[in-house]
């Protein structure tokens, strides 16, 4: 991973998405965030946000997450989403939007950092768009979850392996290794 040309995408981490099968990721994306802003990288935010008549009410009968609370990111991020590079809106799936797209190339990350609900919906096709664009997708394993339960998320990363490559699913762990250097305090004398 290109730190210095990256950006780490936190995807969808909202109430209506957090449920007993996703809540375990919350203090982990929280410290993701928090190393990463630490170590001067830029973090995105996304927000699903429902609408009348879409695709998700057409065809799966779904009307949830058009307002308030279930649209808002969850609370244990707030501060981070207040001093986030940007808070981006879409209405799918992917952080691939008009203004996605254009925020990546104005930014010129190379390396986008995956992580957040859901795994095998929202996170990998993210992740499956920056492939297809020519950036490196990453997705963070462990803060990543599916709020439909562990199953759903395992399936998510097996097609993630098959989309993106397998060395492009990385950890928590992984992340912080990579970030180290850029954490670590100057010695003073």
């Amino acid at each position: 991973m290109d730190v210095d040309n990256a950006a780490l995408i936190v995807i969808d981490m909202q109430n209506g998405f957090t449920n007993h099968h996703s809540r375990h990721v919350v203090p982990v994306v929280a410290g993701l965030v928090e190393h990463w802003s630490a170590a001067g990288r830029p973090v995105v935010f996304t927000r699903y946000l429902n609408y009348a008549d879409s695709p998700f009410e057409r065809f799966f009968d779904w009307s949830r997450l058009r307002h308030a609370p279930e649209t808002d990111i969850v609370a244990e991020l707030s501060e981070h989403v207040a001093s986030a590079y940007a808070v981006l809106d879409k209405p799918a799936y992917s952080l691939y939007t008009e203004e996605g797209v254009a925020l990546v190339e104005r930014a010129g990350w190379t390396d986008l950092v995956f992580c957040g609900i859901a795994t095998e919906s929202c996170v990998l096709k993210s992740a499956a768009d920056a492939f297809e664009r020519g950036h490196s997708p990453w997705i963070v394993t462990d803060a990543s979850a599916s709020d439909a339960g562990p199953a759903v998320h395992d399936a998510g990363l097996v097609v993630a392996r098959r989309l993106i490559g397998r060395r492009q699913l990385i950890t928590t762990d992984d992340v912080l290794r990579q970030l180290a250097p850029r954490l670590q305090a100057p010695v003073l004398e």
